[in-house]
């Protein structure tokens, strides 16, 4: 559906929202369908579910948003790619902390560049935050989308965990309602029974105020065990600059720099690139996303997201690795050249300054949320943002599993 069609039936929102992530391999579709373009693929990321009997225990969240790419849907992709860190925060501050895993079914319709296009499950929110960025709104304009092949990949073409103790969840983003007209596709009663099977809830998140959508995306809240939430076209989600945000943009960038990767030299250099790449997609990001993602990489769900695996300050600080045991060969190389003292005294010297950036970060970050606070309760709250309708959803939905939150307010 075009812009003019759509913008027709619209409200108007607060500012725009975000969501999502984007990261691992990308999955196209059906051959019988319009292919999409590739996404660079990226590594999955780590699991702090597996490892260690301790990490064994941390519960795991597995969320994936399917969201319409048409061009209507502008300014709430643009807005996610803001406002992930802060929907990651929200989720990371249950008891106990949960690893998050996000992924993303990006669709259009039959005729479009693509119609959908599908990227896993993963921990690595950098790297999900990367390819969110090769994201754009383009195409429709017809009326309804390929709703239904989109939730189908959803289910089918995600690598969903099969723990019954996961809170696995699906947040269906769009304002035009599904083509149920075409033929070869599965109609989304169908998939949504499968879901509910295999322990799947979808909530559905209406931009807009089309009728049909609202029909339409009330029943697949309902048959998918699931709510119905509607916004504005921007998504409604509060976006706030406040003073507090250069700083905290800054201490990230700190803190991104205390990292030291250890392990066979194309190990390395992998590890190099993608921390080439989060340093070029943060350069391009507004000083509020950086102050969101350095909050977010102050939790302990941010820090096994942020850090990943064979980082070799966390890895001994823990006592999982012993700096002696390891071959040079495998060293970064800041520590090559160094004597086994020096190397010593390099980790704790990292240890202690991220530390100090960690605790300055939350410092920072619980003055920022006392601002914004502030500035809502001057503009009458933000009840109905898009940020507290997913918090609200995700702290009754993952009760279920154990996850408690005893925020009132998701992050901002």
């Amino acid at each position: 559906m075009n812009t003019q069609t759509k913008t027709s039936h619209l409200k108007t929102g607060l500012l725009a929202a975000g969501l999502f992530g984007l990261t691992a391999a990308v999955v196209l579709n059906d051959t019988t369908l319009m292919s999409a373009e590739p996404v660079a693929p990226v590594a999955p990321g780590p699991s702090v579910s597996q490892g260690s009997p301790a990490a064994a225990r941390s519960p795991v969240i597995e969320v994936v948003f399917v969201l319409d790419t048409t061009g209507s849907m502008s300014g709430l992709i643009q807005a996610a790619k803001d406002k992930i860190w802060s929907i990651a925060t929200s989720m990371a501050s249950a008891q106990p902390a949960p690893e998050i895993r996000m992924g993303l079914v990006a669709y259009r319709d039959r005729g479009d560049d693509y119609v959908t296009r599908v990227v896993d499950l993963s921990s690595d929110l950098d790297a999900i935050q990367a390819q969110l960025m090769q994201f754009q709104a383009q195409g429709g304009g017809d009326g309804p989308e390929s709703v239904n092949q989109a939730l189908r990949d959803a289910l089918h073409r995600i690598g969903w965990s099969r723990d019954p103790n996961v809170y696995r969840v699906i947040f269906l983003v769009g304002d035009a309602e599904a083509h149920m007209d075409y033929p070869n596709e599965v109609p989304y009663p169908q998939t949504l029974k499968e879901a509910g099977i295999q322990g799947i809830r979808i909530n559905a998140i209406q931009c807009g105020d089309i009728d049909s959508t609202r029909r339409q995306w009330r029943e697949i809240a309902q048959l998918g065990n699931g709510s119905y939430f509607q916004v504005g076209q921007s998504g409604s989600a509060v976006a706030i600059a406040t003073p507090f945000d250069a700083r905290l943009a800054e201490l990230a960038a700190d803190m991104d720099e205390t990292r030291l990767y250890y392990g066979a030299p194309e190990e390395r250099a992998l590890k190099r690139e993608k921390l080439a790449k989060t340093k070029e997609v943060q350069a391009a990001a507004s000083p509020a996303s950086r102050a969101r993602r350095a909050e977010f990489a102050s939790t302990e769900s941010g820090a096994a997201s942020l850090l990943g695996d064979k980082e070799l300050v966390e890895e001994i600080s823990k006592g999982r690795v012993a700096l002696d045991d390891l071959p040079a060969e495998q060293l970064p190389e800041p520590l090559k050249e160094l004597t086994a003292d020096q190397r010593r005294d390099l980790i704790d010297q990292r240890a202690a300054k991220r530390e100090a950036l960690r605790r300055e970060i939350q410092a920072l970050s619980a003055e920022r949320a006392t601002y914004l606070k502030e500035k809502l309760a001057e503009s009458g709250g933000a009840e109905a943002s898009l940020d507290n309708k997913i918090f609200g959803a995700v702290r009754k939905q993952a009760a279920d599993v154990g996850l408690e939150y005893d925020a009132a307010a998701p992050a901002y």
